[in-house]
């Protein structure tokens, strides 16, 4: 009987200190947690001064592109210049969050990389444009120009999406609502579905979210948001919401 008795006593005294510890855990002033890193893959410079003279270039006076800050503050950005490395999707294992901003042409291999990790709770803003508009100051045959025209087709084939263009357009930007946010466009293009249920189109294709095994895409056919200039902050205030869109809890 003074077995039990004891017994006893040293579960409820467990108890009681376990209650107490909680409490302490739960009142206890935390820091806040950083914001996980995002990945930035893109031939847009975001990151980077755009100017022949490498010491233009490399100059850390040169006021960076706002779209750095607003990408900064929701996460370490982490640069990525490939999507594959020997070990298969080595590069996209660091970051649950990833920004395709006008990226290049992916090889096969990145292509696998991509869906595999989009399919296994990546999230994904990719922004692709058909008909980059604005000015570069690198020629056309230039590799350090901007993709001009984004060629995606087999990552998209593979969730069931088309990037299509209408060539009837007028140059000059213009604004549309894609879930409620005003959007800068500038000769934008628009995605079409293959009707599969886990993908819906906004502002007539011009931009799709889609949920891709525990991931998710949120795609733009257009990326004149990035364009340098911002003086009222349209361009920042869409990117933020096209951010939220696509790295919010599924």
């Amino acid at each position: 009987m003074l077995r039990v008795k004891r017994s006893t006593g040293w579960i409820i005294g467990a108890l009681i200190a376990a209650a107490i510890s909680a409490l302490v855990w739960w009142t206890a002033p935390r820091a806040e947690k950083p914001g996980e890193p995002i990945g930035l893959f893109t031939t847009l410079p975001i990151l980077w001064s755009e100017s022949p003279d490498l010491s233009v270039s490399l100059n850390p006076a040169v006021e960076p592109h706002w779209a750095k800050g607003v990408l900064a503050a929701t996460g370490a950005i982490e640069p990525i210049d490939v999507l594959s490395g020997p070990s298969g999707q080595a590069p996209l294992d660091r970051v649950r969050r990833l920004v395709m901003a006008q990226p290049r042409v992916l090889g096969p291999q990145e292509n696998v990389a991509l869906d595999q990790w989009v399919r296994g709770g990546g999230h994904l803003l990719l922004l692709a444009d058909p008909a980059l508009t604005e000015e570069s100051a690198f020629p056309l045959a230039d590799p350090r120009r901007p993709q001009a025209v984004v060629l995606l087709s087999p990552i998209l084939n593979r969730w069931g999406l088309d990037l299509r263009f209408d060539d009837g357009q007028q140059l000059g930007e213009t604004s549309r609502e894609v879930m409620g946010v005003a959007m800068p466009v500038n000769l934008p293009g628009h995605f079409m579905t293959r009707g599969q249920a886990n993908c819906r189109l906004w502002a007539d294709g011009l931009a799709v979210t889609c949920a891709i095994g525990k991931g998710r895409v949120v795609a733009l056919a257009d990326a004149a948001v990035l364009e340098r200039e911002d003086p009222e902050g349209t361009r920042a205030k869409a990117l933020k919401a096209l951010l939220e869109m696509a790295f919010a809890a599924r």
